[in-house]
């Protein structure tokens, strides 16, 4: 914590936890008389929660906003520095939102890894645990972004990793119950990347489908997606559409594609070629169906009796035919250069379509990184170093994967003495991009929500605990639940 922030929280740590009340106003209200003193306002009053959040240290700006029956929910501004090893440089506002249950329950930070959704939205975890969720945006995703980045320097996953800390370490001062990380995709990885810097900040996490290229240059997704499913003849099927679509009907699709970047007025300076960005696309359609759809979806696949129009459509669905435009892409260039730097990501998969491409090998991250910030030269030690201590160090982690979700391919792995330190992994059969506790076979659902229960502190009476045991993961609530988007960058396939 940089100096500034640690003299802030001295001067408002009572205000934060409600031992004082609010400041006083600076004139002096009207003495009541005699006769109304028993119903005049007190002098002081107990500080409001926007108040308290408001003097946390680190926090510049909370706004509160509509919110479903039993919950508070606020907008908030979290001051960071732009570079953690020089706490007392320049700063940026991050974004934070607060879906406020009661200090009294367990609190929940949630992740994506990409920006945060100003509307409020539960976790998983933080339904079974009838918890608070604090969500961060991640550094660097606009508006979150310092006014002059140095991008290899403060976009690592340490930078990001000490944002949370911070945040964390403030919001504790008011949420005193236990905390509980949690972040799908991207958002999985940036959840474990956070307790290995910072171990001991909460009681547990639960990483959702968080991929974990240790090893760039070895990819095991190809493999993966070559017995992806129950069904060789569902994986042809996949292939034989791209193979119409870049073969004998390539001038129709890519024809149609380009018109309508055309007329949206899309551009592709990033790529540097609309052909590339548009056959990019096409290659990603394999590793996207089996992301995001299910093994009954091969049902709906393009046959050769398909019209072009539709063939046209299911791979707009899919993927997007106009997926790596400029204006689809730009909102999504930090993650493409952590791609490239430190976090890695899959090799495209074009074992059976490569003798069509006219851009082979181009459908990888630093394609779709600017110019203006090439070249990266990619950080070997970074994954190596989090892959260790999660195999020998990590305590008090649930990762939960899709058998046939590609992510699934390079996951984080528990290690030899995994039992001891509670670290967790499990699979959701047939499950994708969306696998979920409650996916789990009943079995392991009960012991996922027993360790996830245990680690948040609910005792045998607490009524959330009692609900899950009686019945399972609570269903969903409409809006508030809605399903997560778990996106690694605009690009399906890319990680």
């Amino acid at each position: 914590m940089g100096v500034r922030r640690l003299l802030a929280g001295l001067g408002s740590a009572a205000l934060a936890v409600g031992l004082v009340s609010a400041p006083a106003p600076t004139t002096a209200a009207p003495a009541a008389s005699a006769g109304s003193a028993s119903t005049a306002a007190p002098q002081a009053r107990a500080a409001t929660l926007k108040q308290r959040i408001e003097a946390l240290p680190g926090v510049v700006s909370v706004q509160r906003e509509t919110a479903p029956e039993g919950y508070k929910f606020f907008l908030i501004g979290f001051e960071q520095p732009v570079d953690h090893t020089r706490p007392d440089g320049p700063t940026f506002t991050q974004r934070v939102t607060l879906l406020h249950r009661s200090t009294a329950r367990p609190m929940v930070m949630s992740t994506s890894g990409y920006n945060v959704s100003q509307s409020p939205g539960r976790s998983e975890p933080a339904r079974i645990l009838d918890a608070n969720q604090l969500s961060m945006e991640y550094r660097f995703f606009d508006p979150s972004r310092p006014a002059r980045p140095n991008w290899r320097r403060q976009l690592t996953i340490e930078q990001a990793a000490t944002d949370q800390h911070e945040i964390i370490e403030s919001f504790q001062r008011l949420y005193r119950r236990n905390w509980i990380t949690t972040g799908g995709s991207k958002g999985g990885m940036t959840a474990t990347y956070h307790r290995r810097f910072f171990p001991d900040d909460v009681d547990g996490s639960v990483p959702y489908v968080a991929p974990n290229d240790v090893v760039d240059r070895q990819d095991v997704y190809n493999r993966f997606l070559g017995r992806v499913g129950t069904s060789q003849a569902c994986r042809d099927a996949i292939t034989d559409a791209q193979r119409r679509v870049l073969g004998a009907g390539r001038d129709y699709f890519l024809g149609r594609a380009l018109q309508t970047a055309q007329d949206q007025g899309l551009t592709w300076d990033i790529v540097g070629n609309p052909e590339l960005g548009w056959e990019a696309g096409v290659v990603d359609a394999y590793f996207a169906f089996w992301q995001y759809q299910s093994q009954e979806d091969c049902a709906g696949v393009p046959t050769a009796e398909t019209s072009n129009e539709d063939v046209y459509d299911w791979f707009d669905r899919i993927v997007g035919m106009t997926v790596y435009s400029d204006q689809s892409i730009t909102g999504f260039v930090p993650y493409y250069y952590q791609a490239s730097y430190q976090l890695g990501a899959p090799h495209p998969y074009e074992n059976r379509i490569r003798d069509l491409l006219e851009f082979p090998g181009a459908d990888v991250a630093p394609t779709f990184v600017p110019a203006a910030l090439k070249p990266i030269d990619f950080d070997t030690a970074a994954m190596p170093d989090v892959d260790r201590w999660v195999r020998t160090e990590s305590e008090r982690m649930l990762y939960v994967y899709g058998s046939n979700d590609p992510w699934s391919a390079e996951p984080f792995r528990c290690g030899r003495t995994a039992k001891e330190r509670e670290c967790l992994r499990m699979y959701v059969a047939g499950g994708n991009h969306g696998a979920s506790i409650a996916g789990l076979a009943r079995p392991d659902q009960q012991v996922a929500t027993t360790r996830l229960m245990r680690w948040a502190g609910l005792g045998p009476t607490d009524p959330a605990r009692l609900a899950v045991e009686r019945g399972g993961v609570p269903d969903r609530e409409g809006a508030l639940d809605r399903p997560e988007q778990r996106r690694l960058g605009v690009g399906p396939r890319l990680g």
